[in-house]
């Protein structure tokens, strides 16, 4: 998995089809880029040379040697063996919204299956049967993306709209944003029972501001009927959030942001100077951090989203943060535990598409192989297979 590799993106799906058909993989931090090493089948060996993933055969001397090497105390790598594939679940609309979602279109390039639901699974109760959940593209504080000054008049806009009110109805909500208050809790009980979520663009912090503002109404009446609820900022219980604390709500109507937790507004630096670095983690001690920061390049083009980049600051303690734009002070890529699960954030909507707008083609990976922001994604894929390790410390 370093530079000499045709297709990084579809070796996860190696290595994902592999564990699917009931064989282990070793995953080598650190040695060569994150490499995937599993016990020699013709089947797998076919399989990569119909995807035009690049591989070694090696002998056993050489397997024995590899892993002496990884696992030697004096050297940052490790091996990590991953045991079942997991049960994939894509949080997405059902219906055509004029915008694709970098994690289903990594997915569908690398073959690995994943299920696809909405609130209305959600809110029913399919969560469990699953190990990992991705939140598409989405505002879960009801608020339709807050495109309300620039697309209130497009047909897929009202449509989108019709939708969700219509689904609230169905589901007994009176509002969309009590819906999606509602799923973001059934999302946030998976988590703690034990599943993995993985959240990209402004499915980030609208999940963590719905959360807070469980007890308050933050929709001005185009969006639910009726107006803020006086003083809905300081109602706000930042003990519910899953990444951030202490930000301010922006409650206008007319403005594309959230909150003051994304950056994209304020943030000053050309697309040619806009780069984040990947953070070098103890292969060994800090295992998890490791696994979702393998690639070949540690540092990383940056991409812009209706949320780009969380400001430091509103960053809770305990959050590892493992990836930022130091000067900065944005961090672009985050990690933390809830209950007995975990969950990733990645800011940004498309990691080879700089300022993907709506309406954009979707990015043919074809020509992308090698993305190493793409890789980011794909190691939360593998990280719910992984044996778990007893903590060190």
């Amino acid at each position: 998995m370093d530079e000499s590799q045709k297709d990084h993106l579809k070796s996860y799906g190696i290595a994902f089809w592999t564990l699917k058909n009931g064989e282990e993989v070793d995953w080598l931090l650190n040695y060569r880029g994150g490499s995937f090493m599993m016990k020699y089948d013709q089947k797998i060996e076919n399989e990569c040379k119909i995807r035009g993933v690049s591989y070694e055969v090696v002998p056993d001397a050489r397997v024995a040697a590899i892993i002496t090497e990884v696992t030697d105390p004096s050297v940052n790598m490790d091996v990590v063996r991953l045991l079942k594939a997991p049960k994939m679940a894509v949080y997405s609309p059902k219906s055509k919204l004029p915008w694709d979602d970098a994690v289903t279109l990594v997915l569908k390039y690398a073959e690995i299956p994943y299920d696809v639901i909405y609130d209305e699974e959600v809110i029913n109760g399919v969560l469990p049967k699953y190990d990992w959940l991705h939140l598409h593209h989405e505002d879960f504080t009801g608020q339709y993306s807050k495109f309300y000054q620039t697309y209130r008049l497009y047909p897929w806009y009202t449509e989108d709209v019709n939708a969700q009110e219509a689904m609230a109805h169905k589901l007994g909500f009176k509002k969309v944003s009590k819906m999606k208050l509602a799923v973001a809790q059934k999302i946030r009980d998976f988590c703690a029972g034990g599943g993995f979520l993985f959240a990209m663009c402004s499915g980030t912090d609208t999940f963590d501001i719905a959360l807070a503002a469980a007890n308050t109404d933050i929709c001005e009446s185009m969006f639910d009927g009726d107006g803020v609820e006086p003083g809905a900022q300081s109602k706000l219980d930042f003990s519910q959030t899953f990444a951030f604390q202490k930000f301010t709500l922006d409650m206008n109507p007319m403005s594309h942001s959230f909150s003051n937790i994304d950056v994209t507004l304020s943030r000053q630096v050309e697309q040619t100077r806009d780069f984040f670095t990947l953070f070098d983690f103890s292969a060994k001690w800090d295992v998890v951090p490791s696994m979702l920061t393998q690639d070949h390049d540690k540092v990383i083009k940056g991409f812009m989203g209706l949320t780009t980049a969380f400001r430091e600051s509103l960053i809770k303690p305990g959050v590892t943060i493992m990836g930022e734009a130091k000067t900065l002070n944005e961090a672009r890529y985050i990690h933390g535990e809830y209950g007995k699960g975990q969950w990733t954030f990645y800011g940004g909507h498309d990691p080879e598409d700089y300022q993907h707008k709506v309406g954009d083609p979707p990015t043919d990976l074809s020509l992308h192989p090698n993305s190493p922001g793409y890789r980011l994604i794909l190691n939360n894929v593998l990280f719910p297979a992984a044996k778990k390790k007893k903590q060190k410390t």
